[in-house]
């Protein structure tokens, strides 16, 4: 279970704390167990602020607090604070990132169970599509990744594994393997009836809840000497 300290206080002295955070966190290079750190400031009392520190656990939490660069930055955090700071210790009992929830929905629901209704709940009307294998344009707007996605749903009989989803700001990347069975004509060729499997990641841009724009990197090589497109 994800753990995350909250540190609450006071300072006038922000560029000072600011720089104390750097050097603690180039000191504990290698050593450090806090994973996410993120500061706040009050809008409504310029000098209030506060920390969030996420760590994979308590235990892993506890396991930094012991380390000598961590006391030592505490006592230095404390002399550049109005007053002693605030601590609140939290496990984390719900932990979602509603962009990754809409890039699971593509693969899982659009592409995997071929709900294509569910394109205009996930892909916003004006949506731009960056695909190696498709002609610049072709896929764009909900109708085009309605056409696109129906077009490999049509040539296999796939599924994904999604390995790695990474949120950062309105960007989603997942991380996927794909696997499947040649059902279906596909680039010209007919079915084979040939079981092929396929490695990639796409990353996702989003606005308002849906995703606004798309870039899909994939072995689209390996997939065509799988069916003999290529030689091997």
């Amino acid at each position: 279970m994800a753990f995350v300290q909250v540190i609450d206080y006071e300072t006038r002295r922000f560029d000072e704390m600011n720089a104390l955070l750097d050097r603690y966190t180039e000191q504990t290079r290698g050593r450090r167990t806090v994973t996410h750190t993120m500061i706040g400031r009050d809008r409504d009392a310029g000098t209030h602020y506060v920390d969030l520190v996420e760590f994979p656990s308590y235990e892993d939490a506890m396991k930094n607090s012991r380390l000598p660069e961590t006391d030592l930055m505490f006592q230095e955090m404390v002399a550049l604070c109005e007053g002693m700071p605030k601590f609140m210790n939290l496990d984390v009992v719900r932990d979602e990132h509603l962009n990754k929830r809409v890039a699971r929905r593509v693969f899982e629901d659009i592409v995997g169970k071929g709900d294509l209704d569910a394109v205009d709940e996930c892909f916003a009307a004006g949506y731009t599509d960056h695909d190696i294998m498709e002609d610049q344009g072709r896929s764009d707007g909900r109708d085009g990744m309605r056409r696109t996605i129906g077009m490999w749903r049509d040539a296999f009989d796939l599924s994904f594994d999604l390995t790695r989803q990474i949120a950062e700001g309105d960007c989603v990347t997942t991380l996927w393997d794909w696997k499947g069975t040649q059902k279906g004509e596909f680039m010209g060729i007919a079915p084979t009836g040939k079981d092929v499997a396929m490695s990639g990641c796409t990353t996702f841009r989003m606005e308002n809840g849906t995703i606004a724009e798309g870039w899909w990197y994939y072995d689209a090589p390996g997939l065509m000497r799988q069916m003999g497109m290529m030689p091997g």
